[in-house]
């Protein structure tokens, strides 16, 4: 059967072919399922956050390039954590001690830590640094410090939806561990599942650093 094309996030794409679904473009727009998801109290403070106009707040100001350069080391820091973690598991299993790696069962319950380890990872550092812009924000003109307020108004009404979401990803993966396990007769599949798991990884960094580019562009100087 011929699959819909489908331009939407790569995480998304990403994850319905390995669980060979079909996925359609939704049928709502970003604005309407938006409106779903936010309580009638997430309504009011975001209401109340468009209408008022707060003062630019003075304090200190970081340049525009060290912040770009700090959300730069953040992001290649997180995306090549994985691989880090596969080397140092590596030569833990060269040990003299321990058993040739052929000896050792190969579960996912190690790779599903390990990426649910990277999830608080990114939600920790990527949290941080979006405190940080917004922060910056507040520095410069009322427009900005209004758009911080949203930010920050954003961010509390999803993060809860988006914690729930991808915490979903970890499941998925081990369904493709399993059946790539379960298809290969030699060992080859577990270098093709570690190049999965990476690209799944990059793609929900993806869409996670989505509000710090944002608030980057709105830093820029035009």
């Amino acid at each position: 059967m011929k699959r819909t094309a489908f331009s939407g996030p790569a995480l998304v794409r990403l994850l319905a072919h390995f669980a060979d679904l079909d996925v359609h473009k939704p049928a709502q727009s970003l604005a309407d399922r938006l409106s779903q998801w936010l309580g009638w109290t997430d309504a009011i403070a975001l209401s109340t956050a468009l209408a008022s106009d707060p003062p630019a707040i003075s304090g200190a100001r970081s340049a525009a390039r060290d912040v770009e350069e700090e959300c730069a080391r953040v992001r290649a820091s997180l995306a090549g954590a994985f691989a880090r973690e596969e080397a140092a598991a590596r030569r833990r299993h060269r040990a003299p001690v321990q058993a040739t790696p052929e000896d050792v069962p190969v579960e996912y319950a190690d790779f599903r830590q390990r990426y649910v380890s990277l999830q608080q990872a990114m939600e920790s550092d990527i949290g941080a640094l979006r405190t940080r812009l917004r922060s910056m924000l507040a520095t410069k003109t009322p427009d900005m410090a209004r758009l911080a307020v949203v930010d920050a108004v954003m961010e509390q009404a999803l993060s809860a939806r988006e914690r729930s979401l991808l915490a979903n990803v970890p499941a998925l993966l081990g369904k493709r561990f399993e059946r790539l396990k379960e298809a290969s007769p030699s060992d080859a599949w577990l270098d093709v599942f570690r190049k999965d798991l990476q690209s799944v990884l990059l793609a929900e960094l993806d869409v996670r650093f989505q509000p710090i580019e944002g608030l980057l562009a709105a830093l820029r100087p035009r």
